[in-house]
């Protein structure tokens, strides 16, 4: 008798169910998606290369069919699948229950086209009886939701594929992309930059003073003087205008103030008390999650959907995509018993707390919380969890049990004193019953605003009490510009306008990262010139396609093919050929454009010259006639004032500097500084097109250019460099010293040795040199520590004869296209899981030649096809119409 084959998306998750399940089942993994629309024009099948619409990927002419095709790299997997499927009785689909693992399911179905009874398995923690109970309530798939799944892959496919060449045609650079999530995100930033471009400062001042009640001083503020309410920063807009008739103090009004008061009496005009309640948050939802992990933890939105991933895979949390807050029965049992034994009974409610979900929650999930009917205490999970798991798992826990809580009770207590023309003013707050504080208090975006929320317990005084006025002073401010985005504000912002799914959010940021769109300055996404460019050009040819409502009704119209309301080609038609459709703009925006670039206009002239920005493959700059100068991107559009401009002009006049001459070649070596930093350049600049190029050799880490020597610069230059001679297997070899794209190494045949930051390696000897080449630690080639896997196999990263390469000391996997930023531990074990389960490749024994006559017509099965009659009504009438 067979086994049943269950496949999931991911070897981790694969590695949990398979304990749970036992030996009547085999669990694989598909490793996501096995196919998709074809990425590249070598993906695409050679059938159709020549149809007008397969660049897209897309038939637009026949009802948006998509063109799936299985990718080079999973084909070999795709093998692997199906044979494993030849020796099994049932299969079981057990994807994410969402429209993606939906997708993924039927893709699977598609592809491996099994001839046994299939069943979709959805379960939403992977817990022994989350596990039965699906396996007792199998089901079909979903056509509804992956219907919905594809349109919106087509959608973005469509807009991605169509409006990015409009940039490159305009801006003339072929490193840019469109999406329609993407640059509405995008946009958003842009938007919040220009306010800060066009905001005015307007300067305060603020009187505080220490009063003394009880032996005890407390700070008051000055709220009014002579019958005026003293002006805020609340009391400008961002032109600096005063828009409320308040009294704008200066420090010269200040000091007459602090003149008449110090040392008077304040007699405590009035006291009122006012009871306050706070709530518990509702438990984490997607988006919830990242903004607070963004906030207390430090971490991206990337960061803390990897972590998330992991913890679910692993059977600690629910799953961690979801617009739902409503907790299980059994999870309000699991909280409320862990109030009771930790907090005690006065900090239970009489029932449990119901949160109500937003008309936009989409997937039938629960919040994420901890996975189970009794939730793992924090001690084991610190005690079995990696460090980041730890921490957010600690989050989620508390969260939840804080969820379920009594609120917090206080009051707040506002007294008013009055001393010469000035009413001061003193405000408190304490709690009375801290209620879910107790477990769990929300981070804040605003740090000042936080603080001001703090319990803050005054000294006892009573109306008509006269007290000391102790010590005055004042303070002058400025108002602030609006702040930039963070990841956390951003994620908010995006949820709140119905743009995109939270599930997408930290790709979305991901990707206007890479595009080099924005870039993190602390905490803040700041646009580069770049992105305020192609945000611009967005906005003037294709305006409707970057306006938020649109994105937002996209989201709704999605929804409504998931329910069934809305047929899928109904929603694609009305995209692509409706009023205002994306086919009539992208024509009207042809007729309009401009070849030759947009450009972003500095707002005033250096020696009566107009200055623009603009960009280009090597980097944006300033163009100041024909001349460009190149500046650093990280240079946030609202620093780049009158002044700064000036200083970047300076500093390209002054041109580079003479630090010395190669001995061997007579040339002067300068000291120059590019888009990547510092660098030196042997030889002057060619002055002819076709004239050599320079050599060109960067700065090691730790130099600067103050402390750079002729002698340093010399021996750098004169890199590579042979130190001498090495055995490398009783082969004697040169041992050279050079300089690459990880730093500085040693060379011997083909063994390659990185020296450490704390060595020199222009003063360095021989004998330090073989000293540190024969160290068995540092001849590994490591390159990165990624971590530990859950077996406790070490993963690296290594340097290897065909570049880098992640290994576990038994399977190795290529790094490929990716960096060393790409690796991290989830994604250095799913590459290496693939390479583990990718089938040995055998030499075919040759064919004998053919008999000679009429050769036999033979056909191949494509995994590239559309579904069939069985699984789609518009295939049918396809097919209907080939046979006719």
């Amino acid at each position: 008798m067979g086994k049943k084959l269950v496949i999931v998306e991911s070897p981790a998750k694969a590695k949990t169910i398979e304990k749970i399940l036992g030996t009547e089942f085999e669990v694989e993994a598909s490793i996501g998606h096995i196919r998709d629309l074809p990425k590249n024009a070598t993906e695409i099948p050679a059938g159709v290369r020549q149809q007008s619409w397969s660049r897209l990927g897309v038939n637009i002419d026949d009802d948006f069919e998509p063109l799936y095709v299985v990718s080079e790299e999973k084909k070999d997997h795709v093998k692997f699948l199906k044979s494993q499927l030849k020796s099994a009785d049932e299969l079981y689909l057990a994807t994410d229950e969402d429209r993606e693992g939906e997708s993924i399911a039927w893709h699977l179905y598609e592809v491996l086209k099994p001839k046994v009874p299939v069943k979709r398995l959805v379960f939403h923690e992977i817990t022994p009886k989350a596990i039965r109970t699906a396996l007792d309530n199998v089901r079909d798939i979903k056509m509804d939701l992956v219907q919905a799944q594809e349109v919106r892959r087509v959608v973005d496919r469509l807009y991605g594929y169509q409006v990015s060449p409009l940039l490159w045609t305009n801006l003339q650079n072929r490193n840019l992309s469109a999406g329609r999530v993407q640059s509405a995100a995008l946009r958003l930033t842009v938007e919040r930059e220009r306010e800060r471009l066009a905001f005015i400062s307007a300067d305060w001042w603020s009187v505080e003073a220490e009063l003394i009640a009880s032996a005890k001083s407390f700070s008051v503020r000055l709220a009014e003087w002579a019958g005026m309410q003293i002006a805020t920063g609340a009391s400008f807009d961002d032109t600096g205008t005063l828009t409320k008739e308040h009294l704008v103090l200066t420090e010269e009004k200040v000091q007459e103030i602090v003149g008449k008061i110090t040392g008077q009496k304040a007699n405590v005009e009035s006291k009122t008390t006012r009871p306050f309640t706070e709530n518990p948050k509702a438990p984490f939802i997607t988006s919830t999650l990242q903004q607070e992990a963004i906030r207390k933890l430090r971490w991206t939105a990337k960061r803390t959907m990897t972590v998330a991933q992991r913890l679910y895979e692993n059977g600690w949390i629910t799953y961690m995509r979801t617009d739902s807050t409503s907790l299980s029965e059994q999870a309000i049992s699991a909280a409320r018993g862990l109030i009771s034994s930790y907090y005690g009974d006065e900090f239970l409610p009489q029932s449990p707390v119901i949160y109500a979900n937003s008309k936009d929650a989409q997937e039938a999930h629960e919040a994420i919380r901890p996975a189970g009917e009794q939730f793992k205490s924090l001690g084991v999970a610190k005690s079995k969890l990696g460090s980041d798991e730890a921490k957010l798992y600690e989050l989620i826990w508390k969260r939840t049990v804080a969820s379920q809580m009594l609120p917090a009770k206080g009051q707040r207590l506002t007294a008013k004193f009055s001393v010469d023309e000035a009413v001061l003013v003193a405000t408190g707050k304490t709690y009375t019953f801290q209620g879910f504080r107790l477990a769990y208090v929300e981070g804040s975006d605003d740090e000042e605003a936080a603080l001001a929320e703090k319990e803050k317990i005054l000294p006892r005084f009573e109306e008509g009490d006269s007290l000391n006025v102790f010590t005055v002073s004042g303070d002058g401010h400025s108002t602030k510009p609006p702040a930039r985005y963070t990841e956390a504000s951003l994620v908010r912002t995006l949820e709140s306008k119905g743009i995109g799914r939270p599930s997408t959010y930290a790709s979305i940021i991901d990707n206007i990262i890479y595009r080099n769109y924005v870039y993190r300055k602390g905490s803040a996404l700041t646009p580069t010139f770049r992105g305020m460019i192609v945000t611009q050009v967005l906005e003037q040819y294709l305006s409707r396609l970057v306006d938020y409502s649109f994105t937002s009704r996209m989201e709704d119209s999605l929804d409504e093919v998931a329910s069934g309301s809305m047929d899928r080609l109904t929603c694609l038609n009305e995209f692509y050929y409706g009023d205002h459709g994306l086919k009539s703009l992208l024509e009207q925006a042809d007729q309009q454009i401009m070849t030759g670039g947009e450009r972003y206009e500095l707002p005033f002239a250096i020696e009566g010259e107009s200055l623009t920005i603009s960009f280009n493959r090597y980097g944006e700059f300033i163009q100041r006639g024909e001349e460009r100068i190149y500046i650093n991107e990280e240079v946030a559009p609202d620093e780049l004032d009158e002044a700064k401009v000036q200083e970047i002009l300076a500093n390209h006049q002054t041109g580079p500097e003479l630090i010395g001459t190669e001995p061997s070649t007579a040339l002067s070596i300068y000291l120059k500084k590019g888009r990547y930093g510092f660098y030196l350049q042997v030889g002057e600049d060619p002055v002819e097109k076709g004239d050599p190029k320079p050599r060109q050799v960067g700065l090691l880490n730790g130099m600067t250019p103050e402390n750079l020597t002729e002698e340093q610069a010399i021996a750098l230059i004169g890199l590579p460099k042979v130190l001498g001679k090495v055995t490398v297997s009783d082969v004697e070899v040169d041992l050279i010293l050079n300089n690459g794209r990880y730093g500085p190494y040693l060379t011997g045949g083909r063994t390659n040795v990185s020296v450490p930051a704390t060595t020199d390696p222009l003063s360095m000897t021989l004998e330090e040199a073989l000293e540190l080449f024969n160290d068995p630690s540092r001849r590994k080639g490591e390159l990165k520590d990624v971590g530990v896997d859950s077996d406790g196999n070490k993963i690296v990263v290594k340097s290897g004869r065909f570049g880098p390469y992640v290994t576990d000391g038994t399977n190795n996997a290529s790094l490929g296209k990716r960096t060393l930023d790409d690796i991290d531990l989830a994604t250095a074990i799913e590459m290496l899981t693939a390479a583990k389960n990718k089938p040995k490749r055998t030499r075919k024994k040759r064919a004998a030649a053919p008999k000679k006559g009429k050769a036999k017509s033979s056909s191949t099965s494509t995994t590239t096809s559309t579904p069939k009659a069985k699984t789609s009504g518009r295939a049918r009438a396809a097919l209907k119409k080939k046979k006719s």
